[in-house]
């Protein structure tokens, strides 16, 4: 077997995630269509992460195989690549690159650290470029408290408190490597404009968004930035703030040794 690694851009706004699911669209089953599509081959793509309904990717790596004989028909990467974005024309999914990796390479399990970025936007009038792409706050946000806020959060917790009821992790423990807010203030844009960075080898469900929420919560405030400390002890998801829509995360990218 060929085994190759894609990256994978997506609008994740009218799939149900990343996963294949019974009578539901994901961005696993159009990838697995269209490389049958060109190949003729059933095969199954792993991606780094299952992105929830909603959520969007940016460079989302993945990977799958095809037997040598069929491979060889297609040694051009960029034909395969072309391939199969010509099958992925209708939906907004396309492989932004491709590359032979070694056949041991897995795009979900050798992965070291995972990042996320998340986009809010707050002004007083509705977006309109920017829907279903941030999530839309009316008010004015505290930044700096958020920031304060963003600090408990660093390093190795247990983030029961913000972690969905019906997460399947063995485990609420992780590490979170790092936490950025980068402001963005344009009168040309017309808004206000947050991208909340989060660097992590692994993330519970809902993680990222329960944090955000809870985070905007302090922003807008409804919580101190202190109280963040608070919340983590407590280890119980009805103390912390709001779960963030779908609609403002993107897998950003992922890092591998």
């Amino acid at each position: 077997m060929t085994r190759y690694k894609i990256t994978v851009e997506y609008d994740g706004t009218n799939f149900s995630g990343w996963q294949i699911q019974n009578g539901a669209p994901s961005v696993q089953e159009e990838l697995q269509k269209a490389v049958k599509s060109f190949s003729g081959i059933d095969v199954e793509v792993y991606g780094c992460g299952r992105t929830d309904a909603g959520v969007h990717a940016c460079a989302m790596p993945a990977h799958f195989d095809l037997p040598v004989n069929v491979a060889e028909k297609f040694n051009d990467l960029r034909i395969i690549k072309k391939a199969i974005n010509f099958y992925l024309q209708n939906v907004p999914v396309k492989v932004v690159s491709i590359e032979v990796v070694n056949d041991n390479w897995n795009a979900r399990f050798d992965c070291v650290k995972r990042h996320y970025v998340y986009r809010i936007c707050y002004r007083d009038f509705p977006v309109v470029l920017d829907d279903n792409r941030v999530w839309y706050i009316k008010r004015n946000i505290n930044v700096d408290d958020m920031r304060k806020a963003s600090e408990y959060l660093i390093g190795k917790h247990d983030f029961s408190s913000f972690r969905a009821a019906n997460c399947q992790a063995s485990s609420p423990i992780k590490t979170m490597d790092s936490i950025v807010i980068d402001e963005l203030k344009d009168n040309i844009i017309n808004g206000n404009f947050l991208n909340i960075y989060f660097s992590a080898k692994s993330f519970l469900y809902h993680q990222v968004r329960n944090m955000v929420g809870t985070l905007a919560d302090v922003g807008l405030g409804r919580f101190s930035y202190e109280d963040i400390d608070r919340i983590l002890k407590l280890k119980n998801r009805k103390y912390a703030g709001v779960t963030a829509p779908a609609c403002g995360l993107y897998f950003l990218k992922a890092d591998y040794n």
